[in-house]
């Protein structure tokens, strides 16, 4: 059993999900190093992104809207460590803030909600979404779909698919898990629609000058989750992507080596370009590489939403 200097506070958004995984980090915890409950505060810290629902992220400020108000808790003190889903979390973070742990990642897969699938819309169908990346990849497979945009917690979008507001909407299968409604929609292959990049993976951030809790944490790292999401990160980074940019990736354990599979869209999913790779999860110089090599194949309509 490990003895706390003080109590742990794991700091957290409000949103049903987010304290869901706020609560498995906890468990986790707990049973790594014996801990109780009375051990680890939830602290909750309203976000701007949770706050303003009525805009694309992109145009207000983008993922550091989900990430910025936790990163000034941990920075003053207020908080030892911070959950985030990491696909929500920028690509550059502050240089005293480190990704010390992922838990091992959920379904990477996105769920259809309302139809059995994309072939059973109807002719003109409404999707109700705020992702670059989905709109462009549904727009790719059925140009006749009308996308709106919809933004808010997972209830807020089952609700405008159950009154008929809108026909469908795409929802991550980890979260609709994690909430305990696994029959809630229609999984879509990978091969059909490729998740965003880092999606289905819970990860913590601590202080890397507070090396106890840093060292906490890392014991419930889940390595194979956090080599793939860091191979997909890098991608990101490369490619000088940003909330703008249509883009999805994956990276899965292959032997010794990890495969990364990419795709980049412009806006309106009529132009596109896949790539893929393999390396070693120590030396990412090959997601780097196919992030050049899809740049280099793009379309200009395409290449233009990145490497800004």
């Amino acid at each position: 059993m490990t003895q706390l200097r003080s109590k742990l506070r794991l700091g957290t958004r409000g949103s049903p999900l987010a304290l869901t995984q706020a609560n498995m980090v906890r468990d986790a915890l707990i049973a790594a190093h014996g801990l109780s409950q009375d051990d680890i505060e939830i602290v909750t810290i309203k976000t701007t992104g949770d706050q303003v629902q009525d805009r694309p992220l992109a145009e207000i400020g983008g993922k550091a809207l989900w990430t910025k108000e936790l990163d000034r808790a941990m920075l003053a003190g207020e908080i030892d460590l911070a959950v985030h889903s990491m696909k929500d979390v920028e690509t550059i973070r502050p240089e005293p803030i480190v990704i010390t742990a992922m838990l091992p990642r959920a379904d990477v897969r996105d769920r259809i909600i309302g139809p059995a699938g994309i072939d059973a819309l109807p002719l003109g169908a409404v999707i109700g979404t705020s992702s670059p990346r989905r709109s462009a990849q549904l727009r790719r497979l059925r140009p006749d779909l009308s996308i709106v945009l919809l933004r808010g917690n997972v209830d807020t979008r089952l609700n405008k698919v159950a009154s008929g507001e809108i026909d469908a909407t795409l929802l991550a299968a980890a979260g609709l898990d994690r909430l305990g409604r696994p029959d809630v929609g229609t999984g879509i292959e990978i091969d059909v629609m490729l998740p965003a990049p880092a999606q289905g993976a819970v990860g913590i951030e601590t202080r890397a000058a507070d090396t106890e809790t840093t060292a906490l944490v890392a014991a419930i790292a889940d390595a194979p989750t956090m080599a793939c999401v860091r191979a997909e990160r890098a991608l990101l980074l490369a490619l000088g992507a940003d909330c703008h940019s249509p883009m999805a990736a994956l990276a899965v354990v292959d032997g010794d080596a990890l495969w990364l599979r990419a795709e980049l869209f412009n806006a309106d999913g009529s132009a596109h370009v896949a790539g893929e790779a393999r390396g070693p999860a120590n030396d990412l110089r090959f997601a780097r590489e196919l992030a050049h090599d899809l740049l280099a194949a793009a379309p200009e309509g395409v290449r233009a939403l990145f490497a800004k």
